[in-house]
């Protein structure tokens, strides 16, 4: 007789639903920044990702920034321009 052995661990922390805390789908005119890292391929994976969510968001507005240097912070002046001008941004990488 075969006993398997389940190798999960009891989950230690009380799980807890994840919410947005924005709802582009309720807005009229919502901008999205896809923030790429400057690694080869960033900005290609969040092309697919930004066309996957203008399929869902036609409405959408979708902004590209590139930082260029995958070991340096975004600059601030990218930052700003991004809080000023979007109302949700998703920040990726690439290899």
């Amino acid at each position: 007789m075969l006993e398997f052995h389940d190798p999960r661990a009891a989950i230690g922390v009380e799980r807890e639903p994840y919410g947005l805390g924005i709802d582009l789908m309720r807005m009229n005119d919502p901008c999205m920044a896809f923030l790429a890292n400057g690694f080869p391929d960033s900005e290609r994976f969040l092309e697919k990702v930004a066309e996957a969510m203008e399929r869902l968001l036609p409405r959408l507005t979708v902004r590209t920034y590139n930082k260029g240097n995958a070991s340096i912070p975004a600059p601030p002046e990218m930052l700003e321009e991004i809080g000023e001008n979007c109302h949700a941004a998703i920040a990726a990488y690439g290899h």
